[in-house]
């Protein structure tokens, strides 16, 4: 479809901070596969961002549109009603969560008719501190929103209220990915485990994630502890950076294991990481639906996580869902009982059948804006 740029609609994506997150990897996702000669996105981020890419947006036909921060409420509002104005945007599809109170709300200042709060997540009792002004901005999120979606039935019904989603009046759309980029291969997987110097019999655990409360690399860091005292021959891979990553060191190397564990800092080969590693770990606080945990079950690996997860992370029946109120030592048990029965396969068209294939979904949200108009 040859459209002229003007039939073609823009949409304005509120991202917040955008520091190389599963939100960030998640509207990326959409954004390369869906038809941009009928639809166009506008990323508009926190001036404080970092790991923002530029030169591919921009090769994409996109824009990004720097504003304050949102802890600069007066500042924040001012600016972001201004760009909403100037660009005469239809639709704002905002992915802070509860912090979409305040995209909106400048967005209804600006008249922006279709404006979208998405959950991407839910909240956990241990982030005290967090959780209060979660709590508190919760029931404000719907106050400037006249659509809403989320990642998962359990983040849908965490922002929107069981009511709400009973309703149908929230639009779940699947943290899809490209398949094709994450199907599991023993030739990548031979080649980066070459790479990284990581001999074919070594266990290897890998993570992949910010260094941030919620992640709880802490427990993590205990899990791996435990297996390697079982199972001398094993690595863990940490792939990802964030305020924590120090303390995690720290902790590491008074385990005694710093052989062992690898810090691997922001990655672009996520998709070949996945092919090295035998087990992927993710003790998570909370999460709405993780892309990594798709990514993961699309190349073929056993998966523990965390259940203070929504359920429908498990999209393969291998996936195990262990409790935080299990011990390091029962962890450690589980992944290595569960690894000796193991045997690695294609997984593709099971993740495919389940929603989570980025070619067929990215059509969907396509015509979902179309038809908004």
């Amino acid at each position: 479809m040859n459209n002229t740029k003007d039939e073609q609609l823009r949409v304005a994506e509120i991202m917040g901070k955008w520091v190389g997150g599963g939100v960030e990897a998640v509207v990326m996702n959409y954004y390369k596969n869906i038809d941009r000669d009928k639809v166009q996105f506008d990323f508009i981020c926190d001036d404080d961002s970092t790991n923002i890419p530029y030169d591919e947006i921009q090769k994409m036909g996109g824009r990004v549109i720097l504003i304050p921060p949102y802890q600069k409420v007066l500042k924040y509002h001012k600016e972001l009603k201004r760009v909403l104005k100037e660009g005469k945007y239809k639709i704002v599809h905002s992915h802070i969560n509860t912090l979409s109170f305040f995209s909106l709300w400048a967005a209804k200042s600006a008249k922006v008719p279709v404006r979208i709060a998405h959950s991407h997540s839910t909240t956990n009792k241990k982030e005290k501190k967090k959780n209060l002004l979660k709590q508190v901005l919760r029931p404000l999120s719907k106050i400037y929103a006249n659509r809403y979606m989320c990642c998962s039935e359990l983040a849908g019904r965490w922002l929107f209220g069981d009511k709400e989603y009973d309703k149908g009046n929230v639009y779940l759309l699947n943290n899809a990915i490209d398949l094709d980029k994450f199907k599991y291969d023993e030739k990548i997987r031979k080649d980066k485990r070459k790479e990284l110097e990581i001999g074919e019999e070594t266990l290897v655990i890998g993570h992949i994630g910010r260094f941030v409360g919620q992640k709880n690399h802490q427990f993590l860091i205990d899990i791996f502890n435990e297996v390697h005292k079982k199972h001398p021959n094993s690595l863990l891979l940490l792939a990802g950076q964030g305020p924590l990553q120090e303390e995690i060191k720290e902790k590491v190397s008074s385990l005694g294991i710093s052989d062992s564990v690898r810090f691997l800092g922001q990655r672009s080969d996520a998709n070949e990481l996945y092919q090295a590693f035998d087990v992927f770990l993710l003790p998570s606080l909370y999460e709405g639906l993780p892309v990594v945990g798709v990514e993961a079950q699309a190349a073929g690996l056993l998966c523990v996580l965390s259940d203070d997860m929504t359920k429908e992370t498990k999209v393969l029946d291998s996936t195990v869902f262990m409790s935080l109120s299990n011990t390091s030592e029962e962890w450690a048990n589980k992944i290595l009982n569960c690894f000796s029965r193991y045997k690695r396969t294609n997984t593709i068209e099971e993740i495919s059948k389940n929603g989570f294939n980025i070619k067929e979904e990215a059509k969907k949200l396509e015509g979902k804006y179309i038809s908004e108009l």
